[in-house]
């Protein structure tokens, strides 16, 4: 069991398979963005070790990121390998996606024991969309969306709260995913990376989303305790979990129980910080996984408090400076 010096314990990773992605999201990244050259990102082979060796370390929950992991060549066999773990250890396989090939790899997915996956979804307007993120194909997304549906995944749209851009949208976005039995959590702009534009203008919190729902639906707080960052209620009108994440309103950081891994094996203790540790080196100097495991052991116990994100309107904003794409979304 992977435990932190603040006595949490640490069962779920987050391991991005690529920084590359088909969209281009204005919060996200810039739009003429640079990715890694392939020689510098693991393999799918060293990928599934190092899970592996999370797995043998008391790790449950597995979630799959990228950029957008689904353009990584032969990802599936990936999902085939880390599937078969299900019921040995491991006790769920997720995937973040934009949803841009969930028509094609939806069946796959279901049938390698993933039974859920977040959906990133900001608009449900298909010129809105293009424009939050720079050209992509709304009809494709919702295509997929549905693709996952019917082949039996449960999914939940994650949502990002962008002022002056979808905050008209609230309330569709709302009716939609309660119309399809969709999971839906609304997120807080985070201030990582340069994107161009200061997200002072893009922020929105999350107390004014809550606000807005409450003018037509009747909410109430939700028990639901999953580990992760967000606050849950339930709206009545559509039988469904709302969940709000808070990184700048709200800290969320007492009851954290994951690390982030890069695709370049690089592991982050904190989103919002910039202490890593770089499991590339003990994964590549033995096939003999004690070092490796040493290596984590270690580092787990530097995992901070929590993070240090601030929005404010001032000349130099504060961001970290890798994008989010890179940390794994």
């Amino acid at each position: 069991m992977l435990i932190d010096s603040f006595q949490r314990k640490i069962s779920y990773i987050r391991v991005s398979v690529t920084d590359r992605c088909d969209f281009r999201c204005v919060y996200c990244m810039s739009e003429d963005m640079e990715f890694l050259p392939k020689k510098d990102v693991l393999s799918l082979e060293e990928l599934d070790r190092l899970c592996n060796t999370f797995i043998d370390l008391g790790v449950k929950k597995l979630r799959i990121t990228g950029g957008e992991p689904l353009v990584r060549k032969n990802i599936m066999q990936l999902f085939s390998n880390l599937g078969n773990k299900i019921g040995q250890g491991l006790e769920e396989l997720t995937l973040t996606t934009n949803g841009s090939q969930l028509a094609r790899y939806a069946k796959d997915l279901f049938d390698n024991k993933v039974k859920r996956i977040n959906v990133s979804l900001d608009s449900l307007d298909k010129n809105k969309f293009k424009k939050i993120t720079r050209n992509s194909d709304f009809n494709k997304v919702v295509k997929g969306i549905m693709a996952a549906k019917n082949a039996g995944l449960k999914i939940k749209i994650n949502t990002v709260a962008l002022k002056g851009i979808n905050d008209n949208e609230i309330l569709d976005l709302v009716k939609w995913c309660g119309e399809n039995k969709f999971a839906l959590t609304f997120i807080e702009v985070m201030p990582m990376g340069e994107i161009g534009e200061k997200r002072i203008d893009q922020y929105m919190p999350l107390t004014e989303v809550r606000s807005l729902i409450k003018t037509r639906y009747s909410i109430t707080d939700d028990p639901l305790k999953t580990g992760g960052p967000a606050k849950y209620v339930h709206c009545h009108e559509t039988n469904q979990k709302i969940g709000f994440i808070t990184p700048l309103t709200h800290n969320f950081c007492e009851t954290c129980n994951r690390v982030r891994i890069t695709c370049t094996g690089k592991m982050y203790m904190c989103l919002g910080q910039e202490d890593k540790e770089d499991l590339k080196k003990p994964l590549r100097e033995s096939e003999n996984n004690d070092l490796l495991k040493k290596v984590i052991y270690k580092a787990i116990l530097r995992k901070p408090k929590g993070h240090d994100f601030v929005i404010e309107r001032k000349k130099d904003e504060k961001f970290v400076p890798r994008h989010m794409n890179v940390t794994g979304g």
